[in-house]
């Protein structure tokens, strides 16, 4: 698995830069919402503190004076990661837990989470698909846009408003927290069930974690909130790996996290 984090650039050098990574750093140091993906951090986290932060949790460099190339994940942190992940939906299986997942990357990782869906369903969870159809303003770089939250193969993700089918797989790509509070608010005003395990990425992951919800999920070297939400306690695993590359160099992940919980079907 090694090896193919490293071929794959999943780990080892990523696409994501450093300037973007310490844009981030300082946006989510500054509070800045479109960082914090929903998470209201306890701790004044200021930009060199989110550097030591990730440099621990990533492997990236810890040194705020180098600022440009591209950033390095280690190997050996995404394994530890992957392992912990694999670990909790393994709990999740056993006690045949409600789960919820969702993502903001749906054209990366949809297949990723949808194969997941599919195992713990087969392992008799229920897997929620709360406030399908309902409707999401997410205020985006181009104003407030209006999405629905929708499901695919299990698995939550919100699209612009079209007259294409339910269901079909194409999807926006968002940070928000907004999607994973819908359908939270849903669930309990249709009187649960409640998810006791939330899966997914960025706004799903922070947003879940935030109102109490264990939460478990992927993160970019650029995404500081969800890593900060795990040192604060608020969220239980981040697997850091670069989460844009190509959506077939997922899928040695998705074997290799369920034959380590036991799920392969």
């Amino acid at each position: 698995m090694r090896a193919h984090l490293l071929a794959a650039g999943l780990a080892g050098p990523v696409a994501t830069t450093r300037e973007t990574s310490l844009r981030s750093y300082r946006l989510f140091a500054a509070r800045d919402p479109r960082l914090l993906l929903g998470l209201d951090p306890e701790l004044p986290w200021r930009q060199r503190d989110v550097i030591e932060l990730m440099a621990d949790r990533c492997g990236v460099s810890a040194d705020p004076r180098h600022t440009s190339g591209h950033d390095v994940i280690d190997p050996s942190r995404t394994l530890a990661a992957l392992d912990s992940f694999a670990d909790r939906l393994a709990t999740a299986a056993r006690r045949r837990a409600p789960v919820l997942l969702g993502t903001g990357h749906p054209h990366r990782l949809l297949g990723f989470y949808a194969a997941l869906a599919d195992a713990l369903s087969a392992a008799g969870c229920a897997v929620l698909t709360p406030a399908q159809g309902d409707c999401v303003d997410i205020t985006t770089r181009f104003g407030l846009r209006t999405y629905n939250l929708d499901y695919v193969r299990g698995v939550a993700l919100v699209r612009e408003p079209a007259p294409s089918p339910p269901g079909r797989a194409e999807g926006a790509h968002t940070h928000s927290p907004l999607p994973i509070r819908t359908a939270l608010a849903a669930a309990a005003e249709a009187g649960g069930p409640l998810p006791e395990l939330v899966v997914g990425d960025h706004g799903w992951v922070c947003g879940a974690g935030q109102l109490g919800f264990e939460a478990i999920g992927l993160g970019d070297t650029d995404d500081p909130a969800l890593f900060v939400g795990e040192a604060e306690g608020r969220v239980s695993v981040v697997v850091p790996l670069d989460d844009a590359v190509r959506s077939d160099y997922y899928r040695p992940l998705t074997r290799y996290v369920l034959n380590r919980a036991c799920l392969s079907q």
